[in-house]
């Protein structure tokens, strides 16, 4: 991993190709990571010019504005969060908008959403390209959807919020938004396969804390009528006249575009359910209020900050009684074991002294055929010994003391990982049961 500032004066230290090839990268790559972390490098024939002393001036590395990524990794290597904070309470900035300037991210949007998957007449436009605004709306409503999306823009920006398509490093996700204009009961998602969404949210950054924004135009359900193979707004249909005229059609409701907008402010991060909408009326347009709604984003950073440290102390407070569960679980199964190698060896005890006891009983009884055996004639005696050793041979070796010496004790078959508090019964009590 290297850091941004590292890799700007890395670009200025030494050529490209010999920076690539510590990374293990190829040149045209590095000079785009470059590009990626705003670092500005050497122009072609920077180092020809250096070594005659005609090289042009360094150029300053710019100031990374928030949003932008301050580091790469090859090999994608977590880095820790930036701490959120929201800038200052400060006096009421005008909020200025200028609709003769065009914002970044809707610069060409439009024709990404008119060139789209093929959609029903009416319904909402869907882009191929998923690194985009994110704006939905039919293709009726999409120059206002666009230009109100623009005006929000630009009136946050000109208070001094970056308003930017979410970095892929920063782990912000988009909500999933009911885009009806009435919410009457919950949706069937199965039966529903929603409108079009971006890979990345678009993002306001108000301070440090960034707050996600969606510009969406409401559904409203609508009766539609099936005729010649297609659905035509019940209002536009008009029956067939006439005396035998046969009318083979039937109407069902969806929900379609309403041609009204909505903007959504939410928090991007996983932690913290939160959100603010403005919902446009027949009465009252939406363009006319991005004042009220940029001081109301704006005014809203540090409460979302408060959430999300109160996020991060009630997850840092689960994560730390799940640290002690985790630390007694460990800790009663430490017991478990060793008061069950404390029974497991006192079995094999008793097992052992059965074996010794069994063993000595058949070398008295074969000693005692060796005895008798002595007082014989030399040719039974002769056959009784050979007896002897054959049932010597299939007894094997019946030394007790191999028997004692395979017996394993407590702390041979489990080594307590915790200290054993005195007169609990653990390993080292021999009166514990």
């Amino acid at each position: 991993m290297i850091a941004r500032d590292e890799l700007y004066r890395l670009v200025w230290t030494k050529p490209m190709t010999q920076i690539a090839e510590q990374f293990d990268v190829s040149g045209s790559y590095l000079a785009r990571i470059c590009t990626l972390l705003n670092v500005p490098r050497p122009a072609r024939g920077y180092w020809a010019k250096l070594a005659v002393g005609k090289a042009p001036a360094q150029t300053p590395l710019p100031v990374a504005q928030p949003g932008d990524p301050l580091h790469w990794s090859k090999d994608r290597e977590h880095v820790a969060p930036q701490k959120l904070k929201a800038p200052p309470r400060r006096r009421r900035v005008a909020v200025r908008i200028d609709r003769s300037r065009i914002h970044g991210l809707i610069r060409g949007a439009r024709t990404h959403f008119e060139n789209g998957r093929p959609v029903d007449d009416g319904d909402y436009l869907k882009p191929y390209k998923k690194l985009l605004v994110d704006v939905t709306a039919s293709k009726a409503c999409l120059d206002k959807a666009l230009n109100l999306a623009n005006d929000l823009f630009g009136g946050l920006e000109s208070v001094g919020h970056r308003v930017v398509l979410a970095p892929s490093d920063a782990k912000l996700r988009r909500s999933q938004f009911d885009e009806r204009e009435v919410v009457s009961q919950p949706r069937d998602y199965w039966q529903h396969n929603g409108p079009w969404s971006p890979y990345r949210p678009t993002v306001v950054y108000v301070g440090t804390v960034a707050i996600g924004l969606a510009i969406v135009e409401t559904s409203e359900t609508v009766t539609l009528r099936y005729l010649a193979g297609k659905y035509v707004r019940e209002t536009d249909y008009v029956p067939p006249r006439g005396r035998h005229a046969v009318d083979h059609s039937w109407t069902t409701t969806r929900d379609l575009p309403s041609g009204r907008m909505r903007i959504i402010a939410y928090s991007p991060y996983g932690r913290v359910n939160w959100s603010m909408q403005w919902q446009e009326s027949k009465s009252a347009a939406l363009s006319s209020q991005i004042r009220t709604i940029v001081q109301a984003i704006e005014s809203a950073a540090p409460d979302l900050v408060a959430k999300l440290e109160e996020a991060d102390r009630q997850a840092e407070l689960r994560h730390q009684q799940w640290l002690a569960e985790e630390e007694r679980r460990r800790q009663e199964d430490d017991r478990r074991r060793v008061k069950q190698s404390v029974a497991d060896s006192r079995s094999e005890l008793g097992q052992v002294i059965k074996q010794w006891s069994d063993v000595m009983s058949v070398e008295r009884f074969l000693a005692g055929v060796e005895h008798r055996a002595r007082d014989l004639p030399e040719t039974d005696r002769r056959e009784l010994l050979e007896r002897l050793a054959l049932a010597r041979s299939f007894l094997g070796d019946q030394d007790p003391l191999a028997f004692f010496r395979e017996w394993k004790t407590p702390e041979e078959r489990y080594a307590p990982q915790y200290p054993i508090a005195s007169g609990t019964g653990g390993a080292g009590s021999p009166g514990s049961e």
